[in-house]
């Protein structure tokens, strides 16, 4: 399914009947079993619902981190993102795209 980052932003576990979603460099994560963490008050709450790749990167939780772009992103700040990467990968299903 492709999602805009509107649509994404229904999906932040405000609700507790929808699913908790997670995009990261686009590609959209379930991680409604992880709720602890990225439901409302979890630690990273601030990443439910949107495309978090930057503020991964960063390993920042600002909320002007937690965007898609990962432009002027250094080597080392994108080896985190991939690190991340794989971690959801692992952990989480992926159930959609973020479209432009």
């Amino acid at each position: 399914m492709e999602f805009t980052l509107q649509q994404l932003k229904q999906y932040d576990g405000s609700d507790p009947s929808k699913p908790i979603y997670v995009a990261v460099k686009g590609r959209i994560f379930d991680v409604t079993t992880g709720k602890s963490f990225y439901g409302p008050g979890g630690a990273y709450y601030m990443f439910a619902g949107k495309d978090a790749s930057r503020a991964l990167a960063k390993m920042s939780k600002n909320e002007e981190d937690v965007i898609a772009s990962l432009d002027g992103l250094t080597d080392k700040e994108m080896g985190v993102l991939s690190d991340w990467e794989k971690k959801f990968e692992a952990k989480y299903p992926i159930v959609g795209t973020v479209s432009n």
